[in-house]
């Protein structure tokens, strides 16, 4: 080509070429030879102008069908070429281009524009749509909840295969994207297709709203419909739904409820259920007026049951007592478990008199005999009553007052029912406050010990000492031990003062041993605190511990204690026989002792109740019983000593009838250590007229 043709062409196209946004570059056909080339091809192509302008048309793109053009153009090209491919920048760079040869010239002949459209971008950009559509799909059908993204006229747009599973689909059915049978299979499969119709035209209607709700299907399923709006610039496109299904889920859930609420043995409403059905029926009887009754069903010496035929015999008979129990009630009571062996039974509408009426029934359905594992035996029950509203109107304070009740059914010998009165429940908070006030006196130190002589009747010199627990209060005041005493025992605290008191009488003792001034004592002694295991031992360990001889303790013991366990009983009392202690029983006459065992016991001293020597000497019983007790005493050679005596004419017939001690008003009360120790020292005065001076000094 002349230069005067290359410039006239430069001239001409240049500008031109220039103003293309693609790589393009001009070939002469003839030579087949690059002429033009602009800016754009220079980038692309990663060269040199000067490199690129005569090179031969098919070096430019090396590719099969650009060589294969340009090597049958023969100086043509009218057809033109226009394809993708792709071309090797010289830095080794596959670029994908849209390339296309036109004629510039008509006929084909003289120039050829080749143009390339660099779509890298595009190609990066369509590779991303398909990796993230990819994605989508892939999260899609992994993902356990069915998915429908539909646009705004419920066409669908995407969907997985969970949702063909979940709604029961054919795969024929959910190939098809037929949105209309879509559409109606799922309506089909609901249990209430109206409202599901209705819910989907209202979510149509409100292109922005979302929603949670369930459907029931007829298979029984139960799925969660979560949809929300799908957006894309700012604008509604449609709607994208999940499906879940819950049924599984919610079959759990009522598992774990069913076990949340109920007693795993009996299947009875357990102490949690019962509270929200207080809960609902003290509501109703405040809008209705009408009350309702707790009962609390306690069974008696259950736990005998559980140690002779085993826990399996007990579970048995609890679930065979609770379908008693369930067989009197109405549709709207409720039995509950409350604890091992207790039931709750809320009576609907029930006044005192249909209270009363029910725990009757409950009474003799439970007191019928029981035949299991071929033994044949009875349980009875005692049943404490609480009236909503009158004794309150929750749970805890209904069981609270029905078991108060209960309790005092037990105590008034079981297998029968109470009602709750309020002054019982006022005996019981006193109850609790004497109990804390005692546990606090005794940390404090404000128990004290007095003394009361023992006087032998013939030569009336004090021969011993009962020790006596007394306490002053600062804010209950000098509080009696027949108020405290039965509270300690009830609650076991008699254990800590029973302690207390042994230590306090034998380091008191062994002080007035050490002064030459040694008096036996005497000091009562609980069943609880006898029976605990270590109490041998701990009479032992105090006497050793104060160096007191053993033979100046006394331990008065109740008959109780002798009539509850005799053969373990016995041992103990042998025990401490061996450890040189004394042993009486106190207030002989009241209790329930056996002579065949009581002959058996190493007892030193029997001592006669205050109850038989008030009447003295003019109640003809109170004559009988003290004359048989001196002479059961004689014959098993015991001493006798008489409590509460406290006229000259009650101390002159025990003379006569050979009683050898007594203690009471008539010589003294029971005085603190320090006017004790006075009377004892007075006692030991050779001088003094052992009596009379004494009673009068």
């Amino acid at each position: 080509m002349s230069a005067q043709r290359t410039r006239a062409l430069v001239a001409a196209w240049g500008p031109v070429l220039e103003a293309l946004p693609d790589a393009a570059w001009v070939v002469d056909t003839r030579t087949r030879r690059v002429v033009l080339v602009n800016d754009a091809a220079c980038q692309l192509l990663g060269a040199e102008r000067d490199a690129l302008v005569d090179m031969a048309a098919d070096s430019m793109i090396a590719g099969t069908e650009d060589m294969a053009f340009w090597a049958s153009s023969d100086g043509e090209v009218a057809a033109g070429l226009c394809s993708e491919t792709v071309i090797y920048t010289t830095q080794g760079r596959l670029v994908p281009v849209l390339r296309s040869v036109r004629p510039m010239e008509e006929g084909g002949r003289g120039h050829a524009l080749v143009r390339l459209t660099d779509f890298s971008a595009q190609r990066r950009a369509e590779d991303e749509r398909e990796t993230v559509v990819a994605e989508l799909q892939a999260t899609l059908e992994a993902t356990a909840d069915g998915i429908l993204v539909t646009d705004l006229d419920g066409r669908v747009r995407a969907c997985n295969r969970r949702l063909a599973e979940i709604w029961s689909m054919s795969l024929a059915l959910f190939d098809s994207r037929d949105e209309k049978a879509l559409a109606d299979w799922m309506r089909c499969s609901v249990v209430d297709p109206e409202a599901y119709v209705r819910r989907l035209k209202a979510l149509q209607d409100t292109p922005l709203l979302g929603s949670t709700e369930r459907l029931t299907l007829h298979t029984g399923q139960v799925l969660e419909r979560v949809t929300r709006p799908l957006w894309c610039r700012g604008r509604p496109q449609g709607r994208v739904f999940s499906f879940r299904d819950m049924t599984e889920s919610l079959a759990t859930d009522q598992r774990i409820a069913l076990v949340a609420s109920t007693d795993p043995l009996t299947g009875l409403p357990n102490r949690r259920l019962l509270a929200e059905t207080v809960a609902a029926a003290a509501g109703t009887s405040r809008r209705t007026g009408r009350g309702f009754a707790l009962m609390v069903i306690d069974l008696d010496h259950f736990r005998h049951v559980n140690d002779t035929l085993g826990h399996e015999i007990g579970d048995q008979v609890l679930k065979d007592l609770a379908r008693r129990i369930q067989g009197c009630m109405r549709e709207d009571d409720q039995l509950a478990r409350i604890g091992g062996d207790q039931f709750a039974l809320l009576v609907e509408g029930a006044d005192t008199a249909a209270a009363e009426a029910m725990a009757r029934r409950v009474l003799a359905l439970v007191a019928q005999p029981c035949n299991l594992d071929g033994v044949q035996f009875t349980i009875t029950c005692s049943v404490g009553v609480a009236l909503c509203p009158a004794n309150g109107s929750t749970l805890d304070q209904l069981v609270t007052h029905a078991e108060a009740a209960m309790r005092q059914v037990k105590d008034a010998g079981r297998a029968n029912y109470r009602i709750y009165q309020t002054r019982a429940h006022a005996d019981f908070r006193k109850h609790m406050t004497l109990d804390h006030a005692m546990r606090q006196a005794l940390v404090s130190g404000r128990f004290k010990l007095h003394f009361q002589p023992q006087v032998h009747l013939e030569s009336g010199r004090l021969v011993g000492a009962e020790a006596l627990i007394r306490w002053r209060d600062p804010e209950l005041g000098d509080v009696s031990p027949a108020q405290f005493i039965p509270v300690a025992e009830e609650t076991g605290f008699i254990i800590a003062i029973g302690d207390w008191v042994l230590s306090q009488a034998v380091r008191q003792a062994a002080l007035w041993q050490q002064r030459g001034t040694p008096v036996p004592i005497a000091i009562n002694v609980s069943a609880l605190q006898f029976q605990q295991g270590q109490f041998v031992d701990r009479v032992a360990s105090v006497l050793a511990v104060s160096g007191l001889p053993p033979s100046l303790l006394e331990l008065e013991l109740t008959e109780s204690i002798l009539v509850r366990d005799a053969e373990d009983a016995l041992h103990r009392l042998q025990a401490l026989s061996r450890l040189g202690v004394k042993l009486s029983i106190d207030d002989f006459g009241t209790g329930y002792s056996s002579l065949a065992y009581l002959k058996r016991f190493p007892i030193d001293k029997l001592k006669v109740d205050r109850s038989f020597v008030q009447g003295l000497p003019d109640d003809d019983s109170d004559v009988g019983i003290v004359r048989a007790i001196l002479q059961m005493a004689r014959a098993l050679n015991m001493k006798v000593v008489a409590e509460g005596v406290e006229t000259e004419t009650q101390r002159q017939f025990l003379l006569g009838e050979g009683c050898d001690m007594f203690q009471g008003f008539l010589f003294a009360p029971a005085l603190d250590h320090l006017s004790f120790e006075r009377r004892l020292l007075s006692a030991r005065d050779p001088q003094a007229a052992p009596l009379m001076r004494l009673v009068h000094g």
